[in-house]
């Protein structure tokens, strides 16, 4: 008999929102996304906890505050092009996908990327599209893009992403190495990129 998430699910929503959480439309996307369908099976139990859990290849899925705190820095309104950069288990992805008119989803990890495909389109999210590679380098041929997000730790962020940002554009990414990364919301200007530190996190 399938696990009833819902009463969990619903604790999380309300938590993320004592946390400050105050876009309705990401809470909205979290709530829609399934997020136990992410985690290894002998995780599920914990899927609707605030905490990031590990999935295959050494990785981790972000733990949801994480998740919606970087969804609602990216200030989508539903019209957007946005880069990923680590698709890592599809989770970030399936969440911006109820948000935006498309996500450029790119994975170095290719047994991540594979099973990522497989759930998010069993999930029939159709506005994904998925790429193997090194996200250093950007989605060069759909540049530029409206909003980008990185899901991985970066020393500093790449200048071929800032080039892959439309004027006006907005990227949330982690930047910084050990117990000095910060996240970062970075927009960008017709002559100047100005950067602006959320909160100090681990990735």
């Amino acid at each position: 008999m399938n696990q009833d998430f819902r009463p969990k699910k619903a604790q999380l929503i309300m938590t993320l929102r004592g946390m400050g959480i105050l876009d309705s439309a990401a809470l909205a996307a979290l709530e829609q996304v399934p997020r136990e369908l992410f985690v290894p099976q002998a995780l599920r139990a914990h899927s609707y906890e605030n905490a990031s859990l590990p999935i295959a290849c050494d990785q981790t899925i972000s733990q949801p505050y994480i998740v919606a705190r970087m969804t609602e820095a990216l200030q989508l309104q539903g019209r957007e092009l946005v880069l990923e950069i680590g698709c890592g288990s599809g989770y970030q992805a399936a969440v911006l996908a109820h948000l935006c008119r498309r996500v450029y989803s790119i994975e170095r990890l290719k047994p991540l990327l594979v099973d990522a495909e497989n759930r998010l389109r069993d999930l029939r999210i159709s506005n994904i599209s998925f790429r193997l590679g090194d996200g250093a380098k950007g989605w060069p041929e759909v540049a530029p893009f409206d909003r980008i997000i990185l899901t991985c730790g970066c020393d500093k962020i790449p200048e071929i992403l800032l080039q892959q940002l439309k004027i006006g554009g907005i990227m949330v990414a982690p930047e910084g190495n050990g117990k000095a990364q910060q996240l970062v919301v970075v927009t960008r200007h017709k002559s100047s990129v100005v950067r602006k530190a959320l909160m100090p996190v681990t990735f």
